[in-house]
């Protein structure tokens, strides 16, 4: 009982120096917030909801029908600062965790395609006829770097580029025979080899993906209230997830991600 009452009053002794300390901790937060806000610049947090692909522009030869399209959810955090140089004009850099993926599966014709059958029989490579399922998930640290335009209090236009880097990613699929009367078959090494029946096969070429990435987003904001608002943009890729002259998939394919989300004003 009397560890228990030393506890106790050693917790009540301590819990006004802890609430002094967070006091402390959050009056210099808003210190530097206003400080921050007298040189012209204002802090933002906030978050969306992404939906898009990864595609070929324009879609291939090779690609001659889309059996099916899974955006799936894709979710990203940002931080921002802001800062107007006049009424309408001003400038925008963030950091945003994003995060971009997206199933697939298509009918395609002398298609490249580098797998291994699923049945341990080992690797195919050569022009593929059949059907392709793709999954990809990439997770990027982005860095975008925008003007910003302000009509008036409520509503502004952002564009400008941005630079990501790939933190984690994959890029896996299958190639597959729809049924008996729907079989797919591979020829190999080029379209005038022998065919050959592919009833599976998978591919993984996550080890590969490009690093680094670049491209152009473009949105607009409306201020809902004092401390919120709505955002809307496009993230347009302009290079490919894959490096240039990569050959087990000899297309090039760039991410485009439209993105609705909301953010907190201090």
């Amino acid at each position: 009982m009397k560890k228990i009452l030393l506890s106790i009053l050693l917790l009540l002794t301590l819990m006004p120096a802890a609430q002094a300390q967070k006091m402390g901790e959050a009056k210099e937060t808003d210190t530097n917030l206003i400080k921050a806000a007298l040189k012209g610049w204002h802090v933002r947090i906030g978050a969306g909801v992404s939906l898009g692909g990864t595609s070929p522009m324009p879609l291939p030869a090779e690609i001659r029908k889309i059996n099916s399209y899974n955006p799936t959810l894709c979710i990203q955090l940002e931080g921002a600062v802001q800062r107007k140089f006049g009424p309408h004009w001003g400038t925008m850099i963030g950091v945003r965790f994003e995060n971009k993926g997206m199933k697939t599966d298509a009918k395609v014709k002398n298609y490249h395609l580098v797998a291994y059958n699923t049945d341990g029989s080992g690797k195919i490579e050569g022009a593929y006829w059949g059907n392709v399922k793709t999954e990809v998930n990439n997770n990027y640290l982005t860095f975008p770097v925008l003007a910003t335009y302000a009509f008036n209090d409520r509503w502004q236009v952002q564009a400008g580029p941005y630079f990501s880097y790939l933190i984690n990613g994959s890029f896996t699929g299958s190639a597959y025979s729809k049924s008996e009367e729907d079989v797919s078959y591979i020829r190999q090494p080029d379209p005038t080899g022998p065919a050959t029946d592919v009833t599976s096969a998978d591919y993984d070429f996550s080890k590969d993906l490009r690093r680094f990435a670049w491209g152009l987003q473009v949105g607009g904001e409306f201020k809902a209230y004092k401390h919120l608002s709505v955002s809307a943009n496009l993230a347009w890729g302009l290079n490919g997830i894959f490096p240039s002259g990569y050959q087990s998939v000899t297309f090039a394919l760039y991410p485009i991600y439209g993105t609705l989300g909301f953010n907190y004003l201090f």
